[in-house]
């Protein structure tokens, strides 16, 4: 709504600001910011008076005398906060009358109304399995493939999207409507791994910071023409305003890291996570990088192989690789403190960030 105040720049010079997409990224991200920061301790008194404890959240996981029973007393479904604040911001900020906008806050949205469904059905209901898995698999799916459906029809996103192309390479692999159910399977996958990886204080805020950041920039150049051309990556118009809202969604996980830290006053639940893994796995299929997501996401990916390779190697062989998944558990009966798993984990974000930004050059 805010980009409104540039049609009044001949009356006030500063107004124009509004036009550049720069100024608006910045402004969004630091409204969000703002939004958390503040309410964050209001919001999380008002978690605790409605007891939104997830019960049960470490018993299946470490023996009664490794619970913290501190963290068993946080409240969760502080992603309503996180994901509030960055829905507001980006309809403050964000051009709406691009249809690209509208999609992402939509589908971040429907995103978030899954996660909340499920840290409701274990909060209020007591059922500590949420919603049931496959359920919850089935609904995702159908989000994501409502949202690769919407690229596919939108006049600046359909030339690309059948497209699927390999990192380092200047050429798709192949052009192809099948490229969808790999867009498809991305959203769903970065969505639960966001997900699995909420298991520590900061950890999923802090690489999703990592993640979003670095398809923040290559949404930035893939919006502006001459880049996109050096680079050989798809120039999208419109494309702008994803960057406008994935700042948004960095200021306001930025602002609940000052909650969500080391002891966290409060979770971001399922609510958080599942919106926030989705707004990942959009940004890669509206890219058209969705290889390139291993490696912006490569903490993520630790995450989801470990489970996948415990559960693999138990129902096959009755053995366990590791001492405990998601990984970040493995870690912590080895020893590792909560701080040390923490800051490692976004330390190696850091650098899978860094190396998917320098793949867009070596093409």
């Amino acid at each position: 709504m805010l980009y409104l105040l540039a049609h009044f720049s001949e009356y006030f010079g500063p107004f124009r600001l509004f036009d550049y997409v720069t100024f608006r990224a910045a402004g969004a991200g630091f409204t969000a910011f703002l939004l958390v920061l503040l309410l964050g301790g209001r919001f999380a008194r008002l978690l605790r008076r409605w007891n939104t404890r997830a019960a049960g959240r470490y018993a299946d996981l470490f023996p009664p005398e490794w619970i913290d029973k501190e963290k068993e007393r946080t409240p969760c479904m502080g992603g309503l906060l996180l994901i509030g604040a960055a829905l507001v911001s980006a309809c403050l900020w964000n051009v709406l009358a691009e249809p690209l906008s509208l999609v992402m806050i939509l589908g971040t949205a429907a995103f978030m109304g899954i996660g909340f469904i499920d840290d409701f059905r274990k909060v209020f209901r007591k059922n500590r399995d949420g919603i049931p898995a496959r359920l919850k698999l089935l609904l995702q799916t159908v989000v994501a493939g409502l949202l690769v459906g919407t690229f596919y029809q939108l006049e600046s996103t359909c030339e690309f999207m059948p497209q699927f192309i390999l990192p380092f390479s200047k050429d798709p692999l192949w052009t192809s409507n099948w490229s969808a159910l790999i867009s498809v399977l991305a959203i769903v996958s970065a969505s639960n791994a966001v997900n699995l990886t909420d298991g520590k204080d900061g950890l999923a805020t802090g690489c999703t910071i990592f993640s979003l950041l670095t398809y923040a920039a290559i949404g930035y150049l893939m919006g502006h023409r001459i880049f996109a051309s050096y680079l050989n990556i798809p120039f999208i118009p419109g494309v702008s305003e994803v960057v406008v809202f994935m700042c948004a969604i960095t200021g306001a996980c930025i602002g609940f890291l000052w909650h969500n830290c080391q002891p966290a006053s409060m979770f971001m639940g399922d609510t958080g996570s599942l919106a926030l893994g989705g707004v990942v796995g959009m940004v890669a299929v509206l890219s058209r990088q969705e290889l390139l997501l291993v490696l912006v996401g490569g903490v993520f990916v630790m995450e989801s192989v470990s489970v996948m390779i415990q559960v693999a190697s138990f129902k096959l062989t009755g053995k366990r690789v590791f001492l405990c998944t998601p990984i970040h558990h493995h870690f912590e009966r080895l020893g590792w403190t909560e701080s040390q798993i923490v800051i490692r984990f976004w330390i190696l974000s850091g650098v899978f960030a860094l190396m998917a930004l320098a793949s867009l050059k070596l093409r």
